[in-house]
């Protein structure tokens, strides 16, 4: 999962950046509203972060920015501001929760689990593929019971995969999610991740089928169905 973090106090954004990459997500960080007016528009993000007190726009400012320009990222809004009135005009404005400062990082980390949860129209932190089970909130892939064990990477790719059984992943998004400000992700590392994961998957009962040009699928092999194409 990729976070937008949009937080001007140092101190609380290396926290919660550092938690938030503990959990296995990526995060993009911001410290003012203006860079994150377009920044959530024109990157490919989960869910957003996003800090009311902010320097040039601030956080209230940035969301209804947001909203009116159709953005529809999932948006978890931070703020010193313990008043209720505050609170139903960010709801209003278009903020799905609301953690007023000081906050736990436990805490946060679920909400931002429960707001991954229904926008993906589940109702628990489990994935499940034919044979595969993938707890989201421990990280664990299992196999019949088994467990698979994955690299943060390949656990995240296999995560977007399996959000999406079926459907189309587009081999640019992958690229978005799992690239970060340290390191950069191309689509040669998306072909050699999906090559590995293929071999391994092909052997559970599970396969990762290209759609040339668009991307990736992941779905349950038909009985008796030849192996996916070996080439990436």
């Amino acid at each position: 999962m990729r976070v937008l973090l949009v937080e001007d106090d140092s101190a609380l954004s290396l926290g919660v950046a550092r938690a938030l990459q503990r959990e296995g997500w990526q995060v993009d960080v911001l410290a003012d509203g203006m860079a994150a007016c377009a920044e959530g528009l024109v990157g490919q993000f989960d869910m957003a972060v996003l800090d009311l007190g902010l320097p040039r726009r601030d956080g209230m400012e940035v969301l209804r920015f947001w909203r009116k320009q159709g953005a529809k990222l999932p948006v978890l809004l931070l703020t010193a501001r313990d008043d209720v009135r505050d609170r139903v005009q960010g709801l209003d404005a278009g903020a799905d929760d609301y953690l007023v400062k000081p906050f736990d990082i436990p805490e946060l980390l679920a909400r931002l689990r429960a707001l991954k949860r229904r926008s993906d129209g589940r109702v628990d932190d489990t994935l499940q593929l034919g044979p595969l089970t993938m707890d989201l909130q421990h990280k664990e892939l299992r196999c019949n019971g088994e467990r698979v064990r994955l690299s943060p990477r390949e656990f995240a790719l296999t995560e977007m995969l399996m959000a999406k059984p079926g459907r189309v992943v587009p081999k640019e998004l992958i690229v978005s999610t799992l690239s970060n400000w340290e390191a950069d992700f191309s689509e040669n590392s998306v072909e050699v991740y999906v090559h590995r994961l293929r071999k391994r998957f092909g052997e559970l009962g599970v396969v990762i089928k290209t759609v040339r040009g668009f991307g990736y699928v992941m779905e349950v092999a038909e009985p008796g169905a030849a192996p996916a194409d070996a080439h990436p």
